[in-house]
């Protein structure tokens, strides 16, 4: 019966559906008049949602889920900050510097290839959100790296070369599996993937979407796929190690 209505108010010519679906398009299209002398009443209530939201998860964060996070690493240093929980699969040992922070959801994947795969954060390293980590030896992000959103670091493809061992679901070989290191002041763009083997110098950028395949020299800027140095960049002058 409600049907049958819908659709006669959606298709019926007479004038009493016509009306409705005017209405309807008016309220649609129009907006609820505010007296400009409310705005300032009104201006909290804007506010009010958004601070409750990272009130309670700050709260949350510190009471929850940084302390459960905590007792899965083998180090961590001080004033570590994370929003959300991370998603942790399999045995990696995970080290964490100082002034950490995790602005976002981060996954850290291994396999049982070696027997103490490390996955080791240097101090003042930012992650944004969706970045993955897939270590299956080691990988190392040194310190004052950011990391934009959804960034993938992998020091191994994840299933052999060889076809055959991929269809009988067989672990990568040992020689298949490289470590990774992002150099200190390193800058990586937004979706980008960095591959097994690769290093990544000192102060080097890598531009969004790309992957790297290959190793990128300092202080350059690299983008593509597979990832070209498109910028020659040399160490600031005058400045320290």
């Amino acid at each position: 019966m409600i049907l049958k209505l819908v659709r006669m108010a959606r298709r019926s010519d007479a004038p009493f559906f016509r009306f409705l679906r005017t209405v309807a398009k008016r309220v649609r299209a129009g907006n609820l008049p505010v007296p400009r002398f409310l705005h300032p009443l009104l201006l909290p209530f804007f506010y009010l949602p958004m601070v409750v939201r990272r009130v309670s998860s700050f709260l949350f964060s510190y009471f929850v889920r940084e302390p459960l996070f905590r007792s899965r690493c083998a180090s961590m240093g001080r004033n570590f900050r994370l929003t959300r929980m991370p998603w942790v699969v399999g045995h990696a040992e995970i080290h964490i510097g100082n002034d950490v922070s995790f602005f976002g959801k981060v996954d850290i994947s291994s396999g049982g290839v070696f027997d103490r795969p490390r996955l080791i954060l240097g101090d003042r390293v930012d992650l944004g959100h969706g970045v993955g980590f897939t270590v299956n030896k080691e990988i190392i992000i040194e310190e004052d790296v950011n990391v934009a959103n959804h960034v993938q670091f992998r020091d191994s493809d994840a299933h052999p070369r060889d076809a055959a061992a991929r269809i009988a679901d067989e672990r990568p070989p040992a020689e298949e599996i490289k470590p990774v290191r992002v150099c200190r002041r390193a800058w990586i763009g937004g979706h980008v993937y960095i591959m097994k083997g690769v290093t990544i110098g000192e102060g080097a950028i890598i531009g969004v979407n790309s992957v790297v395949v290959t190793d990128i020299p300092p202080y350059c800027v690299a983008m593509g796929n597979p990832a070209r140095v498109v910028v020659k960049g040399q160490k600031p002058a005058g400045e320290g190690a």
